[in-house]
């Protein structure tokens, strides 16, 4: 990768670039759900970067441009002596990025700020769809262990 690129804490005027980004890579069950209007999306990032327990990154190139995304989530549990648990959601890697290295750099965020928090375990989900992504997965070390249900309530 030639380019400089900085994993940072979202702000407010990433939004219309996270919302691109994210939309584009949505998969069937998303594609006709969601709104082409990105401040309809506002409220939820606002919640978001408020909520304690969350937090919105973003991949910066040297032009400032978002090529990159991920949600992390700090779980609470009674297992493993009640360590959390981190949950990833919404990782997207802008269409022309894809393969540079900068989904394995958000990822290694991901996991720096879980083994900061002292999380047992690193986890997401990802649809059916994505083989790309599930393969990119396998090759950083997660294991497929569980089988995911979601009942769409949209």
């Amino acid at each position: 990768m030639s380019q400089t690129i900085r994993i940072e804490k979202a702000r407010p005027e990433h939004l219309r670039e996270i919302v691109a980004v994210i939309n584009t890579g949505a998969t069937s069950v998303r594609r006709d759900r969601e709104h082409s209007d990105w401040r309809a999306y506002r409220p939820a990032f606002d919640a978001l970067c408020a909520a304690p327990e969350a937090d919105i990154y973003v991949a910066v190139n040297e032009d400032g441009e978002v090529i990159g995304t991920f949600q992390i989530h700090f779980l609470k549990g009674i297992a493993f002596q009640g360590r959390p648990r981190v949950e990833l959601e919404s990782v997207h890697v802008r269409q022309d990025q894809r393969g540079t290295g900068i989904g394995r750099l958000m990822m290694d965020k991901a996991e720096e700020l879980a083994r900061q928090a002292d999380a047992c375990l690193l986890q997401l989900t990802s649809n059916r769809e994505r083989e790309g992504s599930h393969l990119f997965y396998k090759r950083l070390g997660y294991d497929q262990s569980h089988l995911g249900y979601k009942k769409m309530l949209v």
